[in-house]
């Protein structure tokens, strides 16, 4: 080996704090004998080594290729320095500050090591609910600030005991620079209280807790970023009153199952999916339940009966998933839940672990909150005393049937990892930042900044109140951590959404503590396509095909299936489905219903009087009149091209749903309807509309309007007159949601065609919230890809609102 002393710095920027990154380089570096230091900056981590050159050399290379498991290198500088006599050896100093933009971990589950010490008698660990190491535990929920060490996080409050100190400082232990170390002897603590928030005395909170479980209690337990609350998920009467108690009466609940063998028992589970439950994020994945065995022909006498595996064991009570064909399954991934499934007579109980909070509000987080807002609903509380920074709700994600995976809510385990943006979506924005606000509803938020996009985790619907103030403080704790003032805000064209109000707000210099700042306002559907296209790291120009419940469209009208031609910095309508009057206006979201009868009316006219099913819908022939008399006047009919409200009608129509009683859940009836095997469609057609329209060009807020040709327009009168004939010949619900679904394919694949020709492109964007629907997006994206065109689809961020905040800050970013 060569004696020539060399020195080289690296500077790393990805997922390399919070995540075992410098005990690594440390153990790399004493391995290969070299000298230097590596640190924690702002930026990510800053190393430098000293010694042979061929060493050198090997350091490089094995920093690439021997991560640690939760480690990602995004971006690594390497430049060569002049050699140093003032060191001794390879040390981690002490984090610099500056300006943060390092990469905050996400928090993961529990390892198998440490379970392994959570389970071993003669370890000092042993049944400690909070142990952790470098390479897991709590990360996200926990940090105050950058760079990601102790002191900036709420382990902060605990002083290590001279135990956890040795481990800490020991480059040979897997707890070498673990932030959250701790021990029952200095670390946080478990206790339980009743309702009321008093103290219930018990040597083991944990196993006490267990044994209410299987009581039938329902608890809440404080959790890495909120609070869950439980309880058994095989007896109905319990599912039932935990429903009553937080006001959820229909919506799925998701359930946490002991382990992979036990997952299995309830859902049809791929290895992918397999993977996907066990790996570190460990989030809720909808899962298909698994079938019911055929049945059997009854024994012959002295026969014995031979049962199915585990099938008398292997159903959740009727109320947990609605009457879905999907069931949101999870793995544990704290200590606290495998504690509980290791207790006596609970491993084979599947739990019902939903948010902790009544519906529609914030995940509380608080001990003292949760006895005032969780006290009505739980019996009992599972407390601790490690605050949580940031309220980080589960994850759901899906698989397509091609074995993909898209979150539907990005959460604990994937927020907030940074979206890298190519060189063309960032050439020349300098140090810019621009903070996108988001919708109304899913919403989150993004801070765009040195070519990263930092999407916030799941924030909800801002209709509520508590939501609405937890929307601003996440706003206020996201530029906290990374020391930004945004240059440029960008919010939805929408003037009614509170997202957007509040940018009006910030831009007239209204908001305390903030300076006035130019606002950019994005339209709905232009934003979902520039969130795809930034996710495949393209700028366009592509055809989008983005289809939801609604947008605000440039003419006023409510969009909701449209056909573009976009890039991150423009669109042009193409076309969209025909628009249909929606009596009640937003009463038409949550009574199916109303744009059933719109369907009608829209088809048939006053005919419609003489449809059997027009008057089922409508409650009577009464109440048939008043609908026909609004419709005909107009009266609180504003027009809409929505298809979401199309799943809906469809819904309605086939007698599945009478309403919404939470979002999409119709559609998502009408998809867990759907017989296999029917390949037929209903007719549609794709024509110019009635009267003459303009063009509308957005660009980065700024309405042009051209005179030409005006986009073609998907009539699906067609389909009603032959889905009524359906109905009418007897035929079952199933065939006619398949049909439905069969047409809505084929109409978005032949007005990509119509785009193609019009355009001469060949890549199509899929986004919005419909295409959370598997069965619609497997058959689309089979027939795109027949006719041979590229398809792009979410894989990061969900299809649905979650993503709009990302496509407002890249198109926004335009302007800079």
């Amino acid at each position: 080996m060569s004696h020539d002393v060399h020195r080289r710095q690296f500077r790393v920027t990805g997922q390399v704090q919070g995540v075992g990154f410098r005990p690594f380089v440390h153990r790399l570096a004493v391995v290969l004998r070299l000298m230097g230091f590596v640190r924690n900056d702002s930026r990510g981590v800053t190393v430098e080594v000293q010694g042979p050159a061929e060493a050198v050399a090997e350091f490089a290379e094995r920093l690439r290729t021997e991560l640690p498991p939760a480690a990602a290198i995004s971006a690594l500088e390497v430049c060569d320095l002049p050699p140093r006599t003032d060191e001794a050896g390879f040390a981690i100093v002490p984090s610099t500050d500056g300006e943060a933009d390092a990469q905050v971990a996400v928090d993961s589950a529990v390892c198998d090591d440490c379970l392994r010490e959570l389970r071993d008698p003669g370890g000092r660990r042993f049944r400690y609910p909070f142990l952790n190491c470098a390479h897991c535990g709590p990360r996200y929920t926990i940090v105050r600030r950058i760079p990601y060490d102790r002191p900036n996080t709420t382990m902060s409050e605990f002083a290590m005991c001279p135990d956890c100190r040795r481990e800490y400082d020991d480059p040979t232990d897997r707890r070498f620079h673990a932030q959250p170390i701790a021990c029952p002897a200095c670390g946080p603590r478990l206790w339980l209280t009743d309702a009321r928030g008093q103290a219930v005395e018990c040597e083991d909170p944990v196993a006490r807790a267990a044994t209410l479980l299987l009581d039938g209690k329902v608890l809440a337990i404080k959790g890495l970023g909120g609070f869950h609350l439980c309880c058994r998920a095989d007896q109905d009467t319990v599912v039932r009153t935990l429903r009553r108690r937080k006001r959820r009466d229909a919506k799925p609940l998701a359930v946490m199952l002991a382990d992979l063998k036990e997952a299995r028992k309830y859902c049809e589970v791929t290895p992918e999916a397999a993977a996907r439950l066990c790996g570190p994020a460990r989030p809720i994945m909808l899962l298909p339940l698994r079938k019911p065995p055929r049945k059997r022909p009854p024994p012959r006498d002295g026969e014995p009966v031979i049962m199915p595996l585990d099938i008398a064991r292997s159903v959740v009570a009727p109320s947990v998933a609605g009457g879905l064909d999907t069931l949101g399954v999870m793995l544990p991934y704290t200590p606290i839940h495998h504690l509980l499934f290791d207790s006596p007579g609970l491993h084979a109980v599947p739990l019902v672990m939903t948010s902790g909070n009544l519906t529609d509000q914030p995940l509380v987080t608080d001990n003292d909150d949760a006895v005032t807002q969780l006290g009505p609903i739980a019996d009992f509380l599972l407390l601790h005393d490690r605050t949580i920074e940031r309220r980080l709700d589960d994850s759901v994600v899906h698989m397509h049937h091609d074995g993909s995976f898209v979150p539907l809510r990005r959460a604990r385990g994937f927020a907030p990892q940074p979206m890298e943006l190519c060189d063309a979506q960032t050439r020349g924005r300098g140090d810019a930042s621009v903070f996108a606000l988001g919708p109304d509803m899913k919403n989150t938020i993004c801070l765009l900044r040195g070519g990263r996009a930092m999407v916030s985790e799941h924030i909800g619907d801002l209709g509520d109140g508590r939501v609405y103030r937890h929307f601003v403080d996440t706003m206020d704790r996201l530029l906290a951590l990374y020391d930004a003032e945004p240059t440029l805000l960008a919010a939805d064209l929408h003037p009614a959404y509170l997202s957007t109000q509040y940018a009006l707000r910030w831009q007239r210099g209204e908001l305390a503590g903030r300076a006035a700042v130019e606002v950019v306002r994005v339209q709905h559907h232009h934003a979902h396509v520039a969130a795809c296209l930034a996710e495949h790291g393209c700028r366009g120009p592509v055809i989008g095909l983005v289809c939801d419940g609604a947008g605000f469209g440039d003419d006023g009208a409510t969009w909701g299936c449209e056909v573009l031609l976009a890039d991150t910095a423009s669109y042009r309508r193409l076309g969209h489905l025909r628009y249909v009057p929606l009596p009640g206006g937003d009463a038409a979201a949550r009574e199916t219903t109303r744009p059933a009868l719109a369907a009608l009316w829209d088809t048939f006219g006053p005919e419609m009087h003489d449809l059997p099913v027009a008057r089922r819908l409508a409650g009577g022939e009464d109440s048939l009149e008043r609908f026909v008399q609004m419709l005909s006047a107009g009266a609180n009919c504003p027009p809409a091209g929505s298809l979401g409200r199309w799943f809906d009608a469809a819904a309605a129509l086939t007698g599945l749903a009478d309403e919404n009683a939470f979002e999409a859940q119709a559609a998502m009836l009408l998809e867990s309807a759907v017989v296999p095997g029917v390949e037929n469609a209903y007719a549609f057609k794709l024509a110019p509309p009635a009267t003459s329209q303009y063009l509308y060009l957005s660009r980065v807020g700024t309405l042009l309007r051209q005179k030409g040709d005006v986009p073609f327009e998907i009539d699906l009168r067609p389909m009603v007159a032959e889905l009524c004939n359906d109905l009418a010949a007897g035929f079952h619900a199933g065939v006619i949601a398949a049909r439905f679904h069969n047409t809505v394919a084929a109409f978005l694949h032949a007005s990509a065609e119509r785009a193609r020709e019009e355009t001469g492109l060949s890549t199509v964007a899929l986004s919005g919230g419909c295409f959370a629907n598997r069965y619609l997006t497997a058959r689309l994206t089979a027939r795109l890809e027949t006719a041979h065109f590229t398809v792009l689809r979410h894989r990061t961020m969900p299809c649905n609102d979650g993503n709009i905040a990302l496509g407002q800050a890249v198109v926004a970013a335009e302007m800079i």
